[in-house]
């Protein structure tokens, strides 16, 4: 099985940053976080029993080690201290993103997985240990929660 991961971390590699970068908003750390979930994948691929789970799982991975580099660099850094983003990613508009940090870890995922990933939502359930139904319902009510954070980004823009 360790070629079969092997081969999927190759061909999604950009994706895996992409989560990544979501997350942290920074490149270094994101290719820090990829490479720590690469690892984890190659260390851990026997434990993978069938082959069609191996994308799911490594998503799993990406955004668990994401959201653990997250906690360990909360307790190191200074309060009030905000590291400046790297601003090289062209696909993310910061108004959204900004709203999307708002959310909490198990929701900014699916919106992530769901809107920028193109994951669909059984894939999404099986990322996020959650059932289908609960995907949805977490799905619909962070969309609700973006538009409202949306809305206070309106008066930025207004004449522009």
């Amino acid at each position: 099985m360790r070629g079969k991961v092997e081969q999927q971390l190759l061909a999604n590699y950009e994706n895996y940053y992409r989560l990544a970068y979501s997350y942290v908003r920074n490149e270094n750390d994101a290719m820090d976080i990829v490479q720590e979930s690469a690892y984890k994948a190659m260390k851990g691929s026997s434990k993978v029993k069938e082959e069609e789970f191996i994308s799911t799982w490594i998503y799993r991975i990406v955004i668990n080690t994401a959201i653990d580099f997250i906690r360990r660099h909360k307790k190191e850094t200074m309060p009030g201290y905000e590291p400046e983003p790297s601003y090289e990613d062209t696909y993310m508009d910061f108004d959204v993103m900004d709203c999307i940090n708002r959310l909490e870890d198990e929701d900014k995922a699916i919106i992530i997985l769901r809107f920028f990933e193109d994951q669909k939502l059984e894939n999404i359930a099986e990322i996020t240990g959650f059932n289908v139904n609960t995907v949805k319902t977490r799905l619909y009510r962070s969309l609700r929660k973006l538009k409202i954070y949306l809305k206070e980004y309106e008066p930025r823009h207004e004449g522009v």
